[in-house]
C-alpha cells in the first residue's frame, strides 16, 4: 500500500507544516484474530485505507493520524495474537487523543474499523461533546457485510494487502446474522462460536469485489464527514435532503 503525502499523513509532516484549525482523521482498529487467512492488523489496514482515500477527497486542510490499533477486542480473547486494552483504557487514550488534537486541529474525526469499539467510542465522544470539543466518529461499514473475516474483510484486504492474505487457508465460520449470534457472542466469545474465529464465509472474496467495498466505505465516510450531523454520541449521520 502506497505511502499518503506528507501533506496528509500527520506522521510524516514537520510541526511548521501543520496548519491550525486542520482536520484530523484518526483511524482506529484493533489486533485480533481474523479466522486462519488474515491477518491480526485487519481491521487496522482497513481503518487506515479508509482514512486516508477519505483525506484525498475531502476539502483541506485534512491530516490523518497514526492509527490507534488497540482496541477492545475481549471477545477474541480465545485466541492467541489478540491484544485487548479493553473500555476503560480506550476510553482513556480517545479522550486524552481529543484534548490533545484539540490544541491545534478544528476537527477531529475517528474513523473506526471494528464493531468492539463502538460502545468506547460513544461513551469518551459523548463526554468530549459537552466538554465542547468538535468531535465525531463514523464506521468503516458497507450494507449487508458479514460480521467478522467473511466475504466483506476479505474482500477488502485482497484489494489492499493481498500479499497478507492466505486463501487457501480461509473457511466458512458461523454466518448466523450478527443480531441472533450477539447472545452467544456475550456469553462465551467468538471462540465458542467459531473455533476459526470467522463470522462470515470468505468464499468467493476477490480483490474486485474489495475495490467495490473499500470504495463504498471512503464514499460513506467523505458524505458523513462533509454533510453529515453528528448525534448525541458523536456518531455521524447520513446528510439529509438532496
Amino acid at each position: 500500500m502506497a505511502h499518503e503525502p506528507a501533506t496528509r499523513a500527520l506522521a510524516g509532516a514537520v510541526w511548521p507544516d501543520v496548519p491550525d484549525g486542520a482536520l484530523a482523521l484518526v483511524p482506529v482498529g484493533a489486533t485480533e484474530q481474523h479466522g486462519p487467512h488474515l491477518p491480526l492488523a485487519t481491521d487496522t489496514v482497513i481503518a487506515e485505507a479508509v482514512a486516508a482515500r477519505a483525506a484525498r477527497e475531502l476539502p483541506g486542510p485534512v491530516l490523518v493520524a497514526p492509527a490507534i490499533a488497540f482496541g477492545a477486542s475481549g471477545e477474541h480473547a480465545g485466541f492467541p495474537g489478540t491484544v485487548s486494552i479493553g473500555h476503560t483504557a480506550l476510553r482513556a487514550v480517545l479522550v486524552e487523543t481529543v484534548r490533545s488534537l484539540g490544541l491545534w486541529a478544528g476537527r477531529v474525526v475517528f474513523v473506526n474499523g471494528h464493531g468492539g469499539n463502538v460502545p468506547t467510542l460513544d461513551d469518551a465522544l459523548a463526554q468530549m461533546r459537552a466538554e465542547g470539543h468538535d468531535v465525531s466518529w463514523v464506521p468503516c461499514g458497507v450494507p449487508g457485510a458479514d460480521p467478522h473475516a467473511g466475504f466483506t474483510e476479505t474482500s477488502a484486504m485482497l484489494h489492499l494487502d493481498p500479499g497478507r492474505v492466505r486463501l487457501a487457508d480461509a473457511v466458512a465460520g458461523d454466518t448466523r446474522p450478527l443480531a441472533e449470534l450477539m447472545p452467544d457472542l456475550l456469553a462465551g466469545g467468538v471462540r465458542a462460536v467459531s473455533p476459526s474465529g470467522v463470522l462470515g464465509d470468505p468464499t468467493g472474496a476477490t480483490a474486485e469485489e474489495g475495490e467495490r467495498i473499500v470504495a463504498a466505505m471512503v464514499a460513506t465516510v467523505v458524505r458523513r464527514v462533509r454533510e453529515g450531523r453528528a448525534d448525541k454520541r458523536g456518531r455521524l449521520q447520513e446528510p439529509h435532503g438532496p
